[in-house]
């Protein structure tokens, strides 16, 4: 009977992490009304030939997200840190984004504060971040972002 206890006390807080935290996908980042402007891929529609290399600025965020605890899955571009970890980078939703051109929509984009740094050698690959999300507009050189994560975690992406 006390092994059931302890394995069951065990258990609880692992629960609890689990339904607080909202796992997401980028798709889920644009409001349902503007779903349509993406593709299956949950990356956006964009005219290609257009001689424009701009950042598109179609859609909006989520305001009802504001202040959750999520877990997203993304590449990360590094902003600010040293060469042992970064502080700030750039969340997006695939390899290259923001480097090269165009940037994707703001909404598409997670500006990421990661106070205690994330070690630089998990940064080439996708991984999840876990954090605070806000609905912030945040103008920077590289791409007008549409939210704030006030990181706490990073951890392995897993497909699965």
């Amino acid at each position: 009977m006390k092994k059931w206890l302890i394995v069951l006390c065990c258990w609880l807080p692992l629960t609890s992490y689990a339904s607080d935290v909202l796992t997401l996908d980028w798709i889920d980042l644009v409001p349902e009304q503007e779903r349509q402007q993406f593709n299956s891929n949950s990356m956006p529609v964009l005219d290609h030939n257009s001689a424009a290399v701009k950042q598109s600025m179609i859609g909006k965020v989520r305001p009802e997200l504001n202040g959750s605890k999520v877990k997203i899955p993304g590449f990360v571009i590094p902003l600010e840190g040293d060469d042992k970890a970064v502080t700030e980078f750039l969340l997006v939703p695939y390899f290259g984004a923001c480097i090269h051109v165009p940037p994707p929509p703001p909404n598409q984009i997670i500006y990421v504060k990661f106070e205690k740094g994330a070690p630089i050698q998990q940064l080439w690959d996708v991984v999840y971040v876990v954090g605070t999300l806000q609905t912030q507009h945040i103008s920077h050189d590289m791409a007008e972002v549409g939210y704030l994560l006030e990181g706490t975690a990073l951890e392995e992406y897993d497909d699965m």
